[in-house]
């Protein structure tokens, strides 16, 4: 069964949290670069949550945002 994904920004840390389940302390987290962070299943090492730092500069910037992760976008029911 696969996850919804949420966005929430953080203005005042300036951070964009990815999130396929609310984040928790068991979470192991990995830096990917480039200033990103992702937190991890500790069991099965799937990442459930991804913060992209200094989000609102990136925006100014004309680089292009990639992340070492892999995607599967569906929609979902009623959706």
């Amino acid at each position: 069964m696969g996850s919804k994904l949420s966005f929430k920004y953080d203005r005042e840390a300036d951070i964009l949290y990815l999130n396929k389940r609310p984040p928790y302390a068991e979470q192991e987290a990995e830096e990917l670069g480039d200033d990103c962070i992702a937190r991890l299943n500790p069991t099965t090492g799937e990442v459930e949550n991804l913060e992209i730092l200094f989000f609102s500069t990136r925006l100014l910037r004309s680089d292009l945002l990639e992340l070492p992760v892999e995607v599967d976008l569906r929609l979902t029911a009623g959706g």
